[in-house]
This record gives structure tokens, sequence and C-alpha cells, in this order.
């Protein structure tokens, strides 16, 4: 994790960039520096993100060649901080018929029974290595690799809040209704994002997910 660079985000902030693939080593490392930097002084907010780290500062009273100095240093010599403990968060899924559209497809092309793909699927535990996109989104590390799945050629245009998906190496859920890209497999009525819960969103990175099955069609 040597190979990693700081470039200017505006005059105002720093990002930390870390060479792919993801890991769930690298992203331990950067939410370890998140704790860190949010005690630094001068520092408005901190956002952690898949293989990087966002740093924003006030322009008027921070050093900015300090801070980059800092946030170096600070990579270079990880401190003992951690995140909190993590959860184990179960999400039941209804996989397949119309609750997962793509499902039947994508299980057919890896040679699979939609049955098999679903359950290979809920066999995984899952980490959630940060939040984006829209408001408690959740990419989710660990999918198994029988079942990556490039995104959709044609996007949708509406993709029902609550849709479990997979784009790609990752797994995820859609918090709310949104166009998207990912292979619908199942959908859940777990509320993902709630502006009057704290936090308002059910998933935090380092939290481990499991699906369970509700149901399966084929």
């Amino acid at each position: 994790m040597s190979d990693h660079r700081i470039q200017w985000f505006g005059d105002s902030a720093l990002v930390l960039d870390c060479p792919p693939p993801a890991s769930l080593a690298c992203q331990k490392r950067i939410w370890a520096l998140a704790l860190a930097a949010r005690r630094w002084d001068h520092v408005i907010d901190v956002v952690p993100g898949m293989n990087n780290l966002t740093l924003v500062f006030d322009p008027l009273r921070a050093d900015p060649h300090a801070l980059q100095a800092q946030l170096l240093a600070a990579w270079q010599a990880p401190t003992a901080d951690t995140m909190t403990e993590s959860r184990v968060i179960e999400i039941p899924v209804h996989y397949g018929g119309t609750a997962g559209p793509d499902l039947a497809e994508i299980a057919d092309a890896k040679g699979m029974s939609a049955d098999a793909f679903a359950r290979r699927h809920a066999a995984g535990l899952y980490t959630v290595y940060f939040l984006g996109f829209q408001a408690g989104f959740s990419y989710l590390g660990g999918l198994d690799a029988a079942l990556h799945t490039p995104r959709r050629a044609e996007p949708r245009m509406k993709v029902p809040a609550g849709s479990v998906a997979i784009g790609g190496e990752q797994t995820g859920i859609y918090p709310s209704e949104s166009p998207g890209g990912w292979n619908l497999i199942g959908h859940s009525d777990v509320v993902l994002f709630d502006p009057t819960r704290e936090p308002s969103s059910l998933m935090q990175p380092g939290d481990q997910i499991r699906f369970t099955l509700a149901s399966v069609t084929a």
C-alpha cells in the first residue's frame, strides 16, 4: 500500500488515492485514518471512499501544505485508531421473479440455476466498504468471484427502492428509487435510509452484511 498519492481537490480539500484493486486491508487503514483526521485542527470533514480518502479543511485557517504532510505521515505510520466494533446486519431478500428480474439471465450465463445463484449470494458475508452514489447506498466487498457480473449495457431509468443488485465485483442495495445499471437479483423491504434516524443510514463502513433467503423464484 505504498503506491499511493495525495492530490489537491480545489483549494479546500486533499484526496489520498490508493491503487486498485480494492481490499479490506486497505479500507480498514482508510477508516482508521479517517478517525484520526477528524480530530485534526481546521478539518471540516473527512470522507472515506473506495481506495481513497477526501479531507476537507478550512482554507482560511489551515496551512494546506502542513496538512498534506500530516496526512502523508499518518498514512505511512498508521496509529492505533480503529473503527468501532462492526455489527452484523441481516437483510432478508426475495430473490428472482419480479423482485429480481435479472437473476435468471445472469445465473444461466454462469451455468447455474437461479436457486443456486441466489443461495451462493446469500452464503457470503459482506463488508460495507463505503457509502456513496445516493444517501444510504453501501458498496459491499466480499462478493464470490463466481458471481461477478458486468453492469448492464443499458441502465434502467427506474430501479425500485430495496433492489438487491450486482455490478461487476460488488453487490449492494438501492435505498431509494433511482436510475441504475446494476443487475437486479432480488428485493428487500428493509429501510436502508431514514433522515429521522440517527445515524440516517442503516449500514455504516465496517459493518458486515448477511443476506438471508426469504424466497427464491426461478
